[in-house]
This record gives C-alpha cells, sequence and structure tokens, in this order.
C-alpha cells in the first residue's frame, strides 16, 4: 500500500462536520462510478474506526438502454460483497417530458426522491453521495459564470440536511489513485465524455486549461470554499436574526418591508433568502437578480407593487409589509342576485339581508341600510368595475379605487370586494357602506345589510 493516504482528507472532514454519526445507519448511493464505488469501498473500511450500519442504493434512469442495465448488475454484484444494495428505477426522459423540464433536472429529483424513500425504509440517518474536490470547483466555476452571491462561491456544502459528502475535499486524481492501490473495478457513464453538457465542457476543458497556470488549483478551490463558507455562515447567522419578527400570514409569510429595506445589501438578500426557505424550502431557486428585486421592493415607495418569483411564489408589497406567499388559485367572483330578504353565503362570509324600518339607524362599512324603493329593480352582488363611483353620506363622490387606496386595502384584495349594483349603479360596497343616494329616509322601509365574515362566525360557533 502506498506510503500516502489519498483519502486522509476525508476523515477529517467527516471528523469536523461529524459526517458518519457513530452507531447509525449511512446509505451510500451508488451509481457504480469510479467515486461512487471509491466512497462505499472507503465507508465499508472506515467500520473498523467508527462502528455503523451500511447499505447501499442504486437508482436505474434508463436512459442508456443496455448500459443503464449493465451499471445496476455491476453494482448488485459487486457492492452486494461489501453490504445490502436496494436498488430502484424510473423512466426519466419520460417523467422529463411530462414535467417539462429538463433531463438532467428530472434525473436529480427522481434520484434524490428515491433515495430519501430509501433513507426511511432503512432507518438511514444519513445519505452519503461521492462529489468530490473537483466536483465542487465545477460547480463554483459554473456559479460564477451564472453570476452568483457569496452563497454561490462557497460550492457544495458537505452537509444539507440528511445528505453528507464524505469525499468532498477529495480531488478526482486521488480518487482514482485510491481504486489502483486496491485494485477495484467500476463502470464508466458514456454521458461524462458528451461535451453536450455545460458541466462537461467545464471539466474536459475549462479546468485543465486553468490548472496549466495553477496546478494546485483545485485543492485551492477547497480551500477558497472552506474559507467563504465561514464567511456566508457569519452573515446568514445575521440575517436569521434581523428576520426574527417575520410571521405567517395567509398563504404565506409576512415581515415589516422596513425590517429589510434598513439592511446593508448582503444581509438583506440573505434575509430574502432565509424567508424563501421558511416558506418553501427552496430560496435556493431564487437567484441574486430575484432576492434583490425583493429588496427593491421593501425600499420603493409603491405600496401595492409585487414580483413573480420562480415556484410560483408571489413577493408583494402590502402598504409598511411584505408579503412572501404561494395564493393558492381562486375563481374569480361572479355576479349573483342578492336574495331580499335572505341570506348568501361567500367564501370571504355571509351577507344578511332584512326587513327593517329606518329611524335613523347608524351606517357602519359592515353594517348599513338602503332603501326598498329606490332598489325595486333587485340588487346584484358583482366585484367591483373600473370606473365605479360611491358617494358615501356626507361626503364628495369618489371612484372606488381612490377609496380603496385610502382605506390602505391591499390591491390583490380589491377585486374581491363585493360591490351592490342596482341597475348599473353602485347602491353600496361591502366594507365601505351605503351610496347616498340609496340611503332610505326616517321612517321608510329599507333593507339592513349586514356583512359577517368567516372568521367571525368562526369565533361565534359553539
Amino acid at each position: 500500500m502506498s506510503a500516502r493516504d489519498p483519502l486522509a482528507p476525508a476523515l477529517d472532514l467527516c471528523r469536523e462536520h461529524n459526517l458518519i454519526p457513530e452507531g447509525g445507519t449511512v446509505l451510500c448511493a451508488v451509481s457504480g462510478g469510479a467515486d461512487s464505488v471509491c466512497l462505499l469501498h472507503w465507508l465499508s473500511g472506515l467500520r473498523a474506526q467508527i462502528p455503523f450500519t451500511l447499505v447501499a442504493a442504486h437508482y436505474n434512469h434508463n436512459l442508456r438502454g443496455d448500459q443503464s442495465a449493465r451499471d445496476e448488475e455491476f453494482v448488485r454484484t459487486f457492492v452486494g460483497q461489501f453490504c445490502p444494495v436496494i436498488t430502484g428505477s424510473g423512466y426519466v426522459a419520460a417523467e422529463a417530458a411530462k414535467r417539462k423540464t429538463g433531463i438532467e433536472e428530472t434525473a436529480r429529483d427522481m434520484r434524490y426522491a428515491f433515495l430519501q424513500q430509501t433513507a426511511r425504509q432503512v432507518g438511514a440517518d444519513v445519505i452519503a453521495t461521492a462529489h468530490n474536490a473537483n466536483d465542487n470547483a465545477e460547480t463554483m466555476l459554473l456559479n460564477l459564470m451564472r453570476g452568483c452571491g457569496l452563497n454561490g462561491l462557497c460550492g457544495i456544502p458537505p452537509r444539507r440536511d440528511n445528505i453528507v459528502r464524505p469525499l468532498l475535499t477529495v480531488p478526482r486524481q486521488d480518487i482514482e489513485e485510491y481504486l489502483r492501490i486496491h485494485d477495484l473495478p467500476h463502470v464508466e457513464d458514456s454521458t461524462n465524455t458528451d461535451d453536450t453538457y455545460t458541466r462537461n465542457r467545464v471539466r474536459h476543458q475549462l479546468i485543465p486549461l486553468l490548472e496549466q497556470f495553477q496546478p494546485r488549483l483545485i485543492p485551492h478551490m477547497s480551500q477558497t470554499a472552506r474559507l467563504l463558507a465561514q464567511d456566508e455562515l457569519l452573515l446568514s447567522r445575521q440575517a436569521k436574526e434581523a428576520i426574527a419578527s417575520a410571521h405567517p400570514v395567509p398563504d404565506g409569510i409576512e415581515i415589516d418591508a422596513d425590517a429589510i429595506a434598513a439592511l446593508p445589501d448582503p444581509l438583506a438578500a440573505r434575509a430574502v433568502r432565509l424567508l424563501l426557505d421558511r416558506l418553501n424550502g427552496d430560496g435556493g431557486r431564487c437567484t441574486m437578480s430575484h432576492l434583490l428585486c425583493v429588496v427593491a421592493l421593501c425600499r420603493a415607495d409603491a405600496p401595492s407593487a409585487q414580483a413573480d418569483l420562480p415556484g410560483g411564489t408571489l413577493a408583494r408589497r402590502v402598504y409598511g409589509s411584505l408579503e412572501l406567499v404561494r395564493p393558492a388559485p381562486t375563481a374569480p367572483m361572479q355576479a349573483v342576485t342578492l336574495p331580499l330578504p335572505g341570506l348568501l353565503s361567500l367564501t370571504c362570509g355571509t351577507i344578511q339581508v332584512r326587513s327593517a324600518t329606518y329611524v335613523g339607524n347608524p351606517h357602519t362599512p359592515l353594517s348599513f341600510y338602503l332603501s326598498c324603493e329606490k332598489t325595486r329593480g333587485g340588487l346584484t352582488l358583482r366585484p367591483r368595475r373600473t370606473g365605479d363611483v360611491l358617494t358615501r353620506p356626507g361626503r364628495h363622490a369618489r371612484t372606488l379605487k381612490k377609496l380603496m387606496i385610502d382605506e390602505k386595502l391591499p390591491r390583490h384584495m380589491r377585486d374581491t370586494v363585493p360591490v351592490l349594483d342596482c341597475a348599473g349603479r353602485v347602491a353600496g360596497v361591502i366594507g365601505l357602506g351605503p351610496d347616498a343616494g340609496f340611503v332610505p329616509g326616517p321612517g321608510e322601509a329599507c333593507w339592513h345589510i349586514t356583512y359577517i365574515s368567516s372568521d367571525a362566525e368562526r369565533k361565534s360557533s359553539p
């Protein structure tokens, strides 16, 4: 055996980040390639130093015909010598067409779904993958070329949730040396030589070119990633403290916009990413441009601005607040005849109409009176329309849009406000009150309109 242990950095990384749980179970993802065979064999030997249970898992993507079947059979036969093997398969190409996503993205999603399911099945504490120092350098360079912040330059973390990467600081050439020392077989994935893929071009063309300028490029990039990760951790902790006041709202999360606006850009962007992580668990899907767009919403004067984010998430200003939501699709309000008298149930509450005699009762936005005589044509409930005008008693006529802005009603809620229409005129608006032209006189027969919100109905229920 060589005097130098090519995988010594792996053991150091495991100890530093506690990647291998003593007495626990490790599920090792094995494709059959050089990196995963190296990881599986090394973990098998590591059990002499750290007692743990080892299980292997292989996922067949069915993308390369006979080669895919060959790889699965190799893993069953070779890896089975060291530990139990669980296999799974899926038709990635068909699923990608169904989802309308890329092959690589779909393959990764399906593979990790299988690994997580298998981990639950065998009670694994962690899932070990064979990402190495070259993979980390490739990721850093790809992120740099796409445009990224500090987080992107940190590359691949040694641990993310229950995914651990013991070989992350080991260069690929040391993995190849380990395979030679131990005379370990492996299979080659033909797609790894296909330079159609950007990552392969970085691997085969860009990194060798950079290594002509700096032969120790990969170790240096590993060290840089480690240092930047420490900086990122400190900044993220500060950003986490800044969003302590965030709280849930229907479909999302809300925070005072000034809490984000007052932060320096590096902290503000991280704060938004953490909020998105809390909402969706996928803050990483947003680019720095997305994050800074949300920061700009917090700093802008527009009280009702909004921005679409990846994954169906919406960022919107609601006056002094920032909301990050994943709104459920809702059907637009349909015009419906209001029963006179009677009850009409809506998604947001109930409108109750009773016969009454007007004796100077006070009007409120949610409880008011309309003349029976002046509404002989009946009342229709509908959403607002462009140009709708309401003249509240004792005040000047104003458009509903301006009134709703004055009341600081969020823009996304304005089209859900019920308008009472009588022969094309606005007779009243739930939340704003009656129109002066439909208010009854003393002693006149009238309709008493009362709105009861769903929340109020729930609170009054026994």
